[in-house]
C-alpha cells in the first residue's frame, strides 16, 4: 500500500511540475516527487540509496531556489510564466515514449528468480557498483567535498581570514 502510495505522490507532484506557473512552485513539485522516489528506496530496504537521493535532491532543489532568487528577473520565480514550450511535439514525445516503455515492460522475456536477496542489499549492491574500491571512493567523495567547501571558502571577496 505505501508503494502505491508514494507512486501516486511522485507521479502527481511530477505533472504538478509542468502544471504550475512559476519556478519556485515547480521546484517544490519537483522535490516532492523525488522524496517520494528516494522514500521507495526505503521500501526495498535500500535504506542507506533512500536517504542519500532524499539528502541529496533536497539540497540540490534548495541551490536551484537559491539560484532563482539571485538571478531571475521576477522574484525569486514566483510570478506567473508558461513552464511548456512546444506543447503539442512535447506530449506527442512522451506520449511515445511511456507506450514504448509500457510495451517494453509487457513484451520483454523476463528471467525467473534465481537465489535469494542478500542479507544487507545496499552493501551487495556497493560491491557491485565499486567492488574492492569502495573504501577508496568514499575517501575521495570526503576529499572533493573538502574541496569544494574550500574552494568557496577561498573565492569570497574577503578572503579565508574575513580580511
Amino acid at each position: 500500500m505505501a508503494f502505491w502510495i508514494l507512486a501516486v505522490l511522485a507521479v502527481a507532484s511530477g505533472i504538478a511540475v509542468f502544471v504550475v506557473d512559476s519556478m519556485a512552485r515547480a521546484t517544490f513539485a519537483l522535490l516532492a516527487s523525488l522524496i517520494a522516489v528516494g522514500a521507495t528506496f526505503f521500501l526495498i530496504d535500500l535504506r542507506y540509496l533512500g536517504a542519500l537521493i532524499i539528502l541529496m535532491m533536497i539540497m540540490e532543489m534548495l541551490v536551484m531556489a537559491v539560484f532563482m532568487i539571485m538571478f531571475m528577473m521576477n522574484p525569486a520565480g514566483l510570478m506567473p510564466m508558461s513552464m511548456l514550450h512546444n506543447k503539442k511535439g512535447a506530449a506527442a514525445i512522451s506520449v511515445a515514449v511511456f507506450a514504448l516503455l509500457v510495451a517494453g515492460i509487457f513484451l520483454a522475456d523476463w528471467p525467473d528468480r534465481r537465489g535469494a536477496p542478500p542479507p544487507d542489499p545496499t552493501e551487495a549492491l556497493g560491491m557491485s557498483i565499486m567492488g574492492q574500491k569502495m573504501l577508496v571512493m568514499m575517501v575521495i567523495g570526503v576529499a572533493i567535498l573538502a574541496t569544494m567547501i574550500s574552494t568557496v571558502v577561498l573565492a569570497t571577496r574577503r578572503g579565508r581570514y574575513d580580511a
